[in-house]
């Protein structure tokens, strides 16, 4: 079993506009990687080290919303979230709740996960399945 440490320096460099949700394609850049990471992210953290997944509304500083973030909690209760700065100063994440995961791949970004797991497998030297 990778440790956290291995498997947040696999993701981080297994990034790109392919592992993007598709909502956040338009403002993915090298520069920000982590932007539009957080599902496929905390769906693989979540296969690997199981616990909990913790989504969140994003505000605007109009109250308007930008949209969701996910992130893990951890079984001893550490919360892990990889992409946190992929939000502008701007941008407000607020309390996040806790949410089942429902049996088989994701209904929304599925290819955007099935990559970055692939990636990111390969990275540890595991064979992805």
């Amino acid at each position: 079993m990778p440790t956290l440490d291995e498997v947040t320096a696999a993701v981080r460099a297994a990034w790109c506009r392919e592992t993007c949700d598709p909502a956040d394609v338009p403002d993915w850049t090298p520069g920000n990687p982590a932007r539009g990471q957080c599902g496929p992210t905390a769906l693989l953290l979540h296969d690997l080290f199981g616990g909990d997944l913790l989504l969140a509304e994003v505000l605007h500083p109009d109250g308007s919303r930008q949209g969701v973030h996910w992130w893990n909690r951890l079984p001893d209760g550490r919360e892990v979230d990889l992409t946190l700065e992929q939000f502008t100063p701007t941008e407000t994440v607020q309390a996040p709740r806790v949410v089942a995961r429902p049996p088989g791949l994701p209904g929304y970004a599925a290819d955007q996960y099935l990559r970055l797991r692939a990636a990111v497998l390969t990275r540890l030297g595991e064979v992805p399945g």
